[in-house]
């Protein structure tokens, strides 16, 4: 997606350790016509598909999944990263987080999760693919359909795409870094 590739050249920052930050417009202060650009994007990619519900991970994913649940007019859930005492009949799994350097348990509730939705799992990055495939438990748990995944941002050397894409997922990536090397951001073409 040009809009967005652009942005991330004149707007993000790297930092060491092959972080992209892009707090600026996505996941702290966002730029509202760019993520309903981004989600109006998403949903295009999976029009085909038959889905009933956005998942994604709080925090920063819960923005563009609710935008493109607007979009494909569809019930957005969001996976908590803490366990709350009201939750009832949970569903849970563990993430390591990339950027946080720690696991996290993290939970929805089987009231909103069941056989019979066909899930797209939204989120702001793809990096190792660790929350993608802890939500991908959290699916099967609830004997849902994972129809595929949409990500806003894939850093393509973490490997995350390429697991994902080997078990058979549809994969769609708005933009995709393939290097960060020198705190140089290289973007697939």
């Amino acid at each position: 997606m040009q809009q967005l590739s652009e942005r991330i050249l004149h707007d993000g920052k790297c930092l060491p350790g092959g972080i992209l930050k892009v707090d600026n417009f996505i996941n702290h202060q966002m730029d509202p016509m760019l993520m309903r650009a981004m989600a109006e994007e998403l949903a295009r990619r999976f029009v085909g598909h038959s889905i009933t519900k956005i998942l994604t991970i709080e925090a920063s994913g819960i923005a563009p999944a609710i935008l493109v649940g607007e979009c494909l007019k569809v019930p957005v859930l969001f996976a908590k990263k803490r366990v709350p005492s009201t939750l009832e009949r949970m569903l849970t799994t563990e993430i390591f987080s990339f950027t946080k350097e720690r696991s996290y348990t993290v939970c929805v509730s089987s009231d909103y999760l069941g056989a019979n939705d066909r899930v797209l799992f939204v989120d702001d990055f793809l990096a190792n693919g660790h929350a993608a495939i802890g939500m991908l438990d959290l699916i099967e748990q609830a004997g849902a359909t994972l129809e595929g995944m949409g990500f806003l941002i894939e850093k393509s050397f973490q490997g995350g795409g390429q697991k994902l894409r080997e078990r058979g997922i549809h994969v769609e990536s708005l933009a995709i870094i393939e290097s960060l090397d020198d705190c140089t951001i290289t973007l697939k073409e």
